[in-house]
C-alpha cells in the first residue's frame, strides 16, 4: 500500500505503466471514491525541470468533458515523489476496445462516430490553448459510460504535451512509433539526423493512423512481418505514400506496396460515411506537411461529417443499403442527387416508397421532415430502367490454419485471430440476413403497391345499331386486345404466375437461426481466448492445466471450422441463390413495365375517345326538347314538323341509354388506368409520374 496525504492505493492495483511512471487505481482516503494516481519513477527526475512540470501545467489549464481531469497533485508519502491524481476510466482505452475480438475489423458506425467526435472535440479544446499533445493513439484515448449509456472518450497522458503557437516548431521527439510522422519516425525510430523541425500538424498525422485503425481493426501502414520488424519497410511506405491514398500493405517478404484510396471491404463502416471519412484521412496522413491540411480545415470537414443526419435507403434491384449523410437543412433536390451518386441511379429514374406507400418528395422539402428511416425499415427506392443487382459484397473465410505444436504464446494469438475472424462472420452473415429481408419486404410491398384486384376492363356489345353508337363500337374493339394484355399482366401475379414471390422462400430465414448459431461458436471461442490469454501471463503450466489447455486448442480449431462451414455453406451459398434469382424476378418485373408503357399510352387515347363521345353525348342530350314531350303530348305546343312523337321519344330514350353506358365505361377506364398508373407510371416516358399517395 502506497498513499499520499489524501489518496492511497495497492501497488498491485496496477493501470498502466511507462517510461517515466506508473498509474495505478486509488482511492480517496475520506470518500472512498476512485481515481487514477499517476506514479513517477526515478527516471523522471534525470529529464530537464520545465520537463517535468509541463504535463502539471498543461493538464492545471485544460477543462473538458473530453479531456481526462486533473484533480489534484501531491507527493507520496514515503518517496516524495510527484503524484497527480486524475479522474478515473474504468472501461480501459480505445486500445482496449480495439482489442475486443468483436471490433478485429473496426468498431460499429455509431461507435466510430463517438470516437470521431469525442477526439475531435478534445482536440479542439487542446489548439484553444495552443497545445500540442505528440503522443496520439489508441492507448492515450480513455473510456468511460456517460450517464445515458453512451461511451465517452477521453484524451490522456500529456507527458509529452507542450504549449505551441500556430507557427512555431520543436525538435523533441516523443510518440509511438506506428503512429509517428515520418519526419520523427526518421529521426527518433531509424536514428537518422535531419535538421527538419516539427509543427502541431505532426498529431493530424497520429490522428489519422489512430481513426484508420478504429475504423479497420488495423494499422493503415504495414510491412511485411509488421513495422516493428521492418523499419525501413515502413519508413518506406510512410514517405512514399502516394496523394489520395490512406494504406499501405506490404504482403510478402521483399513484396511491392499495394496503395489504397478506400477502406478495405472487411470495414464496417456504411459507404456512405467511408466516402467522407477517406478524403479526410488522405489529406492529414501527407508526409509533406506543406500539402497536409492545416488544424482548420480538419476541424471544419470533421464537424461537416459529425452535423449530418443519416438517411437509410434500400436499392431494390440492386439489393443494397445506402447510408446518406446529409445535413437537416438539405433539401430533398441534394438528397436524390446524393443517392444517385452512392448507387449511380440518375435522379429522373428514382422512385420512391415507405412502409408500402409511394413516397413523393417535393424539391425544396427538408431532410429533418423526412420520414424516420433504420436499417430494418429504409426507404426503398426503385429505378426505372434495369440496373445490375449488387448485393453485399463480402469477403469469403480462408480456412484456419494452426501449428499442432504446444506454444502459449502462439497459441494466444491464434485464439485472438479466430475470436476476431469468427465475430466478422457473425456479423456478415446479420448483414447477410437483413439484406434478404428487406429484397422480400420490398417484393411484397411493390406488388401490393402494383396489384389492383377490383376492376376488369369492359366488354361492350354494339349496342343499338343507332348511328351514334357507331363510336362506341370502335372503342369496343379496341379494348378486345388490351384488356387481354392487361389480364395477362395481372395473371403474372396470381399464384402460379412468373411474377409471384413464391421465390423468395429461397435464402435464409430468421427462423433458421444461422446468425444465432454463429454466435454461440463465438461465444464458445472467446472463452478460450480468454483462458489462453491467463494461460500466456503464467509463462508455464502444471501438468493436468497443459492438457486442458491443449483440448481447448482442439475445440478452438473445431468450433472455428464449424463456423466457417455455417457461413459458407449455409448463409453465403443460399445468400448468392437468393440473389441471382432476385436480379431474375427483376428482370421479368421491368419487362412487363416496357409493355405497360405501350398499354398506358393506349389507354390515354381510348380515355380522350371517350371523353370526346361522352360530351357529345351530353351535347346532343342537351338539343333535345325535353319539355316538348309532355306539352305536345297534351296538345299546347306542336313538335317540329321534321320530328315525330315517337321518334322524339326514341331518341331520348337513347340518349339516356347511350349516356349510362359511356358513364359505365368511364367508370370501369377508371378503375383499370388505376392498375396501371401504379405499375406503369414507374417507368413512365417522360418520367412524370401522377402521385398515387403522399407522405
Amino acid at each position: 500500500m502506497q498513499s499520499t496525504a489524501n489518496y492511497l492505493w495497492l501497488i498491485s492495483d496496477l493501470l498502466g505503466q511507462g517510461a517515466t511512471a506508473n498509474v495505478y487505481r486509488g482511492r480517496h482516503k475520506k470518500t472512498g471514491d476512485l481515481y487514477a494516481v499517476k506514479v513517477f519513477n526515478n527516471l523522471s527526475f534525470l529529464r530537464p525541470l520545465d520537463v517535468q512540470m509541463r504535463e502539471f501545467e498543461v493538464l492545471k489549464k485544460l477543462n473538458h468533458k473530453n479531456i481526462v481531469k486533473l484533480f489534484a497533485v501531491e507527493e507520496e508519502s514515503n518517496t516524495r515523489h510527484k503524484v497527480l491524481v486524475m479522474e478515473y476510466c474504468p472501461c480501459g482505452s480505445l486500445y482496449t476496445v480495439l482489442e475486443e475480438s468483436s471490433n478485429a475489423y473496426g468498431l460499429p458506425e455509431d461507435e466510430f462516430l463517438i470516437v470521431l467526435q469525442d477526439v475531435v472535440a478534445g482536440m479542439n479544446h487542446l489548439r484553444e490553448y495552443g497545445i500540442v499533445h505528440r503522443d496520439i493513439k489508441p492507448g492515450n484515448i480513455m473510456r468511460v459510460i456517460g450517464e445515458d449509456g453512451r461511451s465517452v472518450y477521453k484524451l490522456t497522458d500529456f507527458g509529452a504535451a507542450r504549449e505551441l503557437e500556430d507557427d512555431e516548431q520543436f525538435v523533441s521527439l516523443y510518440g509511438t512509433e506506428e503512429y509517428l510522422h515520418p519526419d520523427m519516425y526518421e529521426r527518433a525510430v531509424l536514428r537518422k539526423e535531419h535538421q527538419k523541425k516539427y509543427g502541431a500538424t505532426v498529431d493530424l498525422w497520429s490522428i489519422g493512423v489512430t481513426f484508420f485503425h478504429a475504423a479497420t481493426g488495423s494499422l493503415p501502414f504495414r510491412p511485411f512481418e509488421g513495422p516493428r520488424r521492418n523499419k525501413e519497410v515502413m519508413y518506406k511506405i510512410i514517405t512514399e505514400k502516394p496523394s489520395g491514398t490512406v494504406s499501405g500493405q506490404q504482403k510478402f517478404e521483399n513484396g511491392k506496396i499495394e496503395w489504397n484510396t478506400e477502406m478495405p471491404v472487411s470495414c464496417n463502416l456504411s459507404k456512405g460515411l467511408q466516402s467522407l471519412l477517406t478524403p479526410v484521412l488522405a489529406n492529414i496522413l501527407e508526409a509533406d506537411q506543406e500539402k497536409c491540411w492545416g488544424f482548420d480545415q480538419f476541424f471544419a470537414e470533421t464537424s461537416d461529417i459529425l452535423h449530418r443526419t443519416v438517411v437509410l435507403v434500400f436499392s431494390l434491384q440492386q439489393a443494397t443499403l445506402h447510408y446518406i449523410y446529409i445535413h437537416q437543412y438539405n433539401t430533398a433536390t441534394l438528397f436524390q442527387e446524393l443517392l444517385s451518386r452512392r448507387c449511380s441511379i440518375p435522379v429522373h429514374n428514382q422512385e420512391l416508397l415507405y412502409e408500402g406507400r409511394r413516397l413523393q418528395l417535393e424539391p425544396n422539402r427538408q431532410a429533418q421532415t423526412f420520414p424516420r428511416t433504420s436499417r430494418d425499415n429504409p426507404i426503398m427506392l426503385l429505378s426505372r430502367e434495369s440496373v445490375a443487382t449488387v448485393g453485399l459484397i463480402f469477403e469469403d473465410p480462408s480456412p484456419p490454419k494452426v501449428q499442432p505444436r504446444y506454444d502459449l504464446d502462439l497459441d494466444a494469438s491464434y485464439a485472438k485471430t479466430f475470436a476476431g475472424d469468427v465475430g466478422h462472420l457473425w456479423k456478415t452473415s446479420d448483414s447477410l440476413l437483413v439484406c434478404q429481408e428487406l429484397v422480400r419486404k420490398g417484393v411484397r410491398g411493390l406488388i401490393t403497391f402494383t396489384w389492383y384486384p377490383s376492376g376488369t376492363l369492359v366488354q361492350l356489345k354494339p349496342p343499338y345499331n343507332a348511328p351514334h353508337n357507331q363510336h362506341i363500337h370502335l372503342i369496343s374493339n379496341s379494348l378486345v386486345p388490351m384488356e387481354q394484355m392487361v389480364q395477362d399482366i395481372k395473371s403474372k401475379f396470381l399464384s402460379g404466375g412468373v411474377l409471384t414471390d413464391s421465390w423468395t422462400q429461397a435464402g435464409t430465414h430468421p427462423e433458421d437461426r444461422n446468425v444465432e448459431r454463429i454466435k454461440v461458436l463465438l461465444d464458445s471461442i472467446t472463452a478460450i481466448y480468454h483462458q489462453f490469454k491467463k494461460d500466456k501471463a503464467e509463462r508455464r503450466l502444471p501438468y493436468n492445466e497443459e492438457q486442458i489447455h491443449k483440448f481447448d486448442k482442439q475445440k478452438l480449431v473445431f468450433h472455428a471450422t464449424k463456423a466457417r462451414s455455417l457461413f459458407t455453406e449455409e448463409c453465403a451459398m443460399k445468400y448468392r441463390l437468393f440473389i441471382s434469382k432476385s436480379e431474375e424476378w427483376m428482370r421479368k418485373v421491368h419487362h412487363v413495365r416496357k409493355q405497360l408503357i405501350g398499354l398506358t399510352s393506349q389507354f390515354n387515347s381510348v380515355e380522350k375517345e371517350v371523353s370526346m363521345v361522352m360530351e357529345r353525348v351530353i351535347k346532343l342530350q342537351e338539343q333535345l326538347p325535353g319539355k316538348v314531350l309532355p306539352l305536345a303530348s297534351s296538345g299546347m305546343v306542336k313538335p317540329q314538323a321534321y320530328l315525330s312523337q315517337s321518334t322524339l321519344v326514341e331518341m331520348t330514350l337513347g340518349m339516356k341509354k347511350l349516356k349510362e353506358e359511356m358513364e359505365g365505361v368511364v367508370k370501369e377506364l377508371a378503375e383499370n388506368n388505376h392498375f396501371l398508373e401504379r405499375f406503369g407510371s414507374l417507368t413512365s416516358l417522360d418520367g412524370g409520374m401522377r402521385s398515387v399517395d403522399r407522405i
